[in-house]
């Protein structure tokens, strides 16, 4: 392979790269162009010829420049999207060129010794059991997925049925129960795990599942169950009281998981930890490295207290495969045998932050939110609907007309973006804090934009 193969493609990616990096904080947020745009720029056949890579990384950049939004932006604030830690970055562009397999650990020892670590860094920062099993996956929903099956599979054990071996059908029914405000990436998760639907059984005001009605539910019926909370509801930021629902969930004999695509990193934080009190008795826990802790795309962490209950359900056997050993193969943690290293970017932003600097991190999240949320308070014709506990501001303006009139201008203005949504029964526009470099002067001038943005909308009617 010549020694200067990759050496002008890769300086033209790395140009396009600090390019993007260095404009992203000020430059409009949303999208200048659709994707049928992006698409006739690049043109939509397949020529006979090749062009040289680094013309095609020019052609690739130029093209889609103008369509990307601008989601590292410390002024986003839609979906739950996180900003990109340095480290982080510079690991995942290592990931790539290693092009390292990591199902296993005999064929690809280096970067799962890292993701190794980064497992149990993450248990030791979250307060959870050392001996759990972590499987490093795209996002929430394939963590939450992984994490079902694995529970899925220990329920009907003790139910005297072997859902590997036999499959669902014919076996005993599994119960599979959430509060009110369960997101949608959980409800997912347990359809595709063949659980369907999950029965709601109530929640308060800001989206806690309602214990007693939890517990109604479990006496209903003795069958396996699963029940799902949530650390961090994706309108409120609030947390389930997990103390309490555990211990109902458990004399009833459910397995226990807790989604906290974004909520979980409470824990690392000593004085946010309040907010998931008695989680850690939990049975499984989902989370995202590409929210909280800002590690690029994609980066989902399963967790599962038993690990041989997570080796059982999505362990891959075959005899081309590597014996397994004493420590359990990358494979035996996620749904997939061929992926990239996605723990390594996750060792890096730990390794880069340390303890005090998540915690940090967590806390400066939580700090802006709640500086968005009284500047916001204090424009006239908003008002602040939850109670701001974690990273989540919900506002609405005196109807929903107005409130999605607003999200519109702010999207044309290109300074803050918002996410509309609904939630208790109201339009509402949703920011969720979660870039690291949404600092005090980030927040006030986001409260500016909003204000400008909704005195120049026509009077209310």
């Amino acid at each position: 392979m010549p020694d200067d193969e990759y050496t002008a493609v890769l300086a033209r990616a790395a140009h396009h790269a600090r390019e993007w990096l260095n404009s992203v904080s000020e430059r409009p947020i949303a999208a200048a162009v659709t994707a049928d745009e992006v698409a006739a720029a690049l043109g939509t056949h397949l020529g006979a010829d090749g062009r040289d890579p680094a013309v095609v990384v020019d052609e690739l950049a130029e093209a889609i420049e103008p369509g990307l939004t601008a989601m590292s932006s410390p002024r986003f604030y839609g979906f739950v999207i996180g900003g990109i830690h340095p480290a982080a970055l510079a690991a995942d562009w290592l990931v790539s060129a290693w092009d390292q397999n990591t199902g296993s650990r005999i064929p690809t020892p280096g970067t799962a010794a890292v993701e190794e670590l980064a497992a149990r860094w993450l248990l030791d920062l979250f307060g959870l059991p050392a001996t759990s099993g972590v499987g490093f996956v795209t996002g929430g929903t394939t963590a939450n997925l992984s994490c079902l099956l694995a529970a899925r599979g220990e329920v009907l054990r003790r139910a005297g049925w072997d859902v590997e071996r036999d499959g669902l059908a014919g076996g005993p029914r599994v119960r599979f129960l959430a509060g009110d405000a369960v997101h949608s990436s959980m409800v997912l998760a347990g359809r595709m795990a063949g659980l369907g639907v999950p029965r709601t059984v109530g929640a308060d005001d800001e989206g806690r599942i309602d214990v007693g009605g939890l517990g109604a539910a479990l006496a209903d019926d003795a069958g396996p169950a699963i029940v799902a909370l949530q650390a961090g509801d994706v309108h409120s930021g609030a947390f389930d009281d997990f103390a309490s629902a555990v211990e109902v969930a458990h004399a009833a004999g459910a397995w226990v998981h807790v989604d906290g695509a974004f909520g979980l990193w409470a824990s690392a934080s000593p004085s946010l930890r309040h907010l998931v009190a008695g989680f850690e008795a939990a049975d499984s826990w989902a989370t995202d490295a590409h929210k909280t802790l800002n590690v690029p795309y994609d980066s989902g962490v399963a967790i599962v207290r038993d690990e041989r209950a997570m080796s059982a359900a999505l362990g891959a056997h075959a005899a081309y495969l590597p014996v397994p050993g004493a420590v359990a193969e990358p494979y035996d943690h996620t749904p997939e045998l061929s992926r990239r290293a996605r723990g390594v970017p996750v060792w890096a932003a730990l390794r880069s932050l340390g303890r005090a600097g998540v915690a940090d991190l967590v806390d400066g999240l939580v700090a802006s939110a709640r500086a968005l949320a009284d500047g916001l308070a204090a424009v006239p014709g908003l008002e602040v609907l939850n109670d701001v506990v974690f990273t989540q501001v919900c506002v609405a303006a005196e109807d929903d007309e107005r409130t999605s009139a607003l999200v519109r201008g702010l999207v044309d203005d290109g300074v803050v973006w918002a996410s509309p949504s609904r939630w208790r029964g109201r339009g509402i526009v949703r920011f969720s804090v979660s870039n690291r470099g949404t600092d005090a002067a980030e927040a006030a001038r986001t409260i500016d934009a909003v204000e400008r943005v909704l005195g120049e909308l026509p009077p209310a009617r």
